[in-house]
């Protein structure tokens, strides 16, 4: 329970022709054991021991007075460890993310873990500023220790409702959300509800990613029908939509400062979090120029990277829009569509 505590470990509870009330409360058979291994020993060791019991009792795990075959539960609890062990191995994707330890410790804090209110935590901010990766460390990082989880990516969705009550609209997403929840290709569900029935009860995480209609909302499993400590995680532009369920817990994604943005520009640029010797000012100046926005520090960073210092110096003068568009348009075709605008870049100041 101390590696749980400290490294954010999963704890799996196996109860093996014992009853969990036992466990907790130290009574019967198993209370009788733990009394004759307390004798002699320290009292602080003898209250930590009782404490990581209670805690122990209280985790939702496998009975074995409950099975009939042994075998059976011993293939089921390996298949479920293994569904987990796989659901929280990090990404490599995730190594190297400037200042993305901050942005999750401030996501856990929102989170408050160890309750067991169901919570829904916006995360709000520009197109860029880098939501979506917090989101995704934060649910990689968290998710084993809910019953199911799943990261939605509500963009893909394509909704365009003319109002938030629009029920086909409303179908096709919780169809779409059950499908991605048990990871099967849920062909067609008969009314709105289903995930209710099939969540009742249990303590899942969300993850709805690029919210930008209410009704994408709406859609989704009501409070009441989840287990305690779920968590659900939002994340848009539009303050409106998170004030239109009535969110209370929202993380406002900051730029960030100034060595920060380096870093990021630079781990494009060079593949390391700091300039090459002789590149120092060369940095800084691009890093100046692209602005301190996570997605464009990385889109410039790539753009400028094998370069030599020559070819550094003579893209900088370069004014025109023209340039920054060309640029843009060979690394990513997304741009427009997030409303990010570079056409200001490698602008002198003063200009407009």
């Amino acid at each position: 329970m101390k590696c749980k505590k400290e490294f954010d470990q999963m704890v799996f509870a196996i109860f093996y022709e014992v009853d969990p009330s036992d466990v907790k409360t130290l009574t019967g058979e198993f209370g009788a054991i733990f009394n004759k291994t307390c004798a002699g020993k320290k009292e602080e060791d003898i209250a930590r021991w009782r404490q990581a019991f209670g805690e122990v009792a209280t985790i939702a795990g496998y009975d074995s007075r409950n099975w009939d075959d042994e075998a059976v539960m011993i293939e089921v609890i390996v298949d479920e460890i293994s569904k987990r062990l796989i659901s929280s191995s990090p990404s490599i994707y995730l190594k190297g993310l400037i200042g993305m330890g901050a942005h999750v410790d401030e996501m856990k804090s929102l989170l408050c873990l160890d309750s067991d209110e169901v919570r829904f935590i916006g995360i709000l901010g520009p197109p860029g500023i880098g939501k979506t990766t917090i989101a995704r460390v934060t649910h990689e990082q968290i998710s084993g220790g809910f019953e199911l989880n799943v990261f939605m990516d509500m963009e893909s969705s394509n909704i365009r409702a003319p109002c938030s009550d629009d029920y086909k609209v409303k179908l096709h997403l919780e169809r779409q959300f059950l499908s991605q929840l048990t990871n099967q290709e849920v062909l067609e569900i008969p009314r709105l509800g289903v995930v209710h029935n099939f969540l009742m009860g249990k303590k899942v995480l969300v993850v709805l990613d690029g919210v930008d209609h209410l009704v994408q909302l709406l859609a989704m499993p009501k409070a009441r029908f989840l287990g305690p400590g779920t968590r659900i995680i939002i994340t848009t532009q539009n303050q409106k939509l998170l004030n239109a369920i009535d969110i209370k817990h929202i993380y406002n994604v900051s730029y960030p400062p100034d060595a920060e943005a380096l870093q990021i520009f630079c781990m494009n640029a060079f593949g390391q979090n700091t300039p090459y010797d002789g590149f120092e000012s060369l940095a800084w100046e691009v890093t100046r120029r692209a602005g301190k926005l996570p997605l464009g520090l990385r889109v410039m960073g790539s753009h400028f990277r094998g370069m030599s210092k020559e070819e550094w110096i003579a893209e900088l003068p370069r004014n025109e829009v023209q340039q920054a568009q060309e640029i843009v348009g060979r690394n990513s075709t997304s741009w427009k569509s997030q409303g990010v605008d570079f056409g200001s870049f490698l602008l002198p100041e003063g200009d407009p």
